[in-house]
């Protein structure tokens, strides 16, 4: 399916019947990322909405990189939900796709049931996260430079992405950004984490009112455990923390069952 957002178009896929769930990718992937958890979720009596986010996949690309600001982003997945009939749904979140879900869960706090965010904290303990999570967060100031990213990711058959990424689907994920994907979604970094945002604690999000669960996954090469314990500090509804040993960032592909398993037993159906 397809809707418009002021002359963006954005492609999901809903499937199953029975109480919705919104599940949102982030860098470097598409929905497919979630090709795992449908299945699951919909056997467990779940309607899943899944976008591509724009500049991903059958999405369209916008070429400005304000385009890709995280109000835009959000706009997108309420969109699509309205599309789909749906005034209220679970919301799950991966990477840029839960730096959405908290957008959405404190801003929009009406049309989130349960809010799910993966690997990523809550904005205000990630930009307080310390040394250690600057450490892990270098890339964000490589990919600020236009043409200099691009080359670096890319070079070599992409011996520097697979590397630093450790994507367990890094061939599928290539062929995308080789279409067309790898300027936009470095832009996602360019218009959200410009090198200025780090001197500031960034807007103040009014507090997540419904029940939030955070996962982390030990092995993720980009953020702290910290940064997601922490994240219960910016919820005032019930709050749950989940860490799973082992999988690296993609802990959806890494550790499918586990996460089906922490899905189906938070989210109500």
């Amino acid at each position: 399916m397809r809707v418009d957002v002021g002359g963006v178009g954005i492609e999901y896929e809903v499937s199953g019947e029975g109480r919705p769930v919104v599940l949102i990718h982030g860098f470097p992937d598409s929905g497919r990322l979630w090709r795992h958890q449908v299945p699951a979720l919909v056997d467990a009596g779940f309607q899943t909405i899944v976008p591509d986010l724009r500049g991903y996949g059958r999405s369209d690309k916008p070429p400005a990189v304000d385009a890709y600001a995280l109000a835009a982003l959000a706009g997108d997945v309420l969109a699509v939900m309205g599309d789909a009939g749906v005034k209220r749904a679970h919301v799950v979140g991966h990477d840029w796709g839960a730096a959405v879900a908290w957008g959405l869960g404190a801003l929009a706090g009406d049309r989130v049931d349960h809010l799910v965010t993966l690997s990523v904290g809550h904005p205000a303990t990630f930009r307080a996260g310390g040394f250690e999570q600057y450490e892990k967060s270098w890339y964000m100031l490589l990919f600020q430079f236009e043409g200099v990213a691009e080359q670096w990711l890319s070079a070599d058959g992409w011996a520097n992405f697979r590397a630093w990424s450790r994507h367990p689907d890094a061939d599928a994920v290539i062929a995308e950004l080789e279409a067309g994907s790898l300027t936009p979604g470095l832009n996602y970094y360019r218009a959200n984490l410009p090198p200025e945002t780090w001197l500031s604690h960034g807007r103040e999000l009014p507090p997540i009112q419904g029940p939030t669960m955070g996962v982390w996954s030990s092995g993720d090469m980009a953020l702290t455990e910290r940064q997601m314990t922490n994240s219960a500090q910016s919820v005032a509804g019930p709050w749950r923390y989940e860490r799973l040993e082992g999988p690296g960032h993609w802990m959806q592909l890494e550790a499918p069952d586990e996460v089906n398993r922490l899905l189906i037993d938070f989210l109500p159906a």
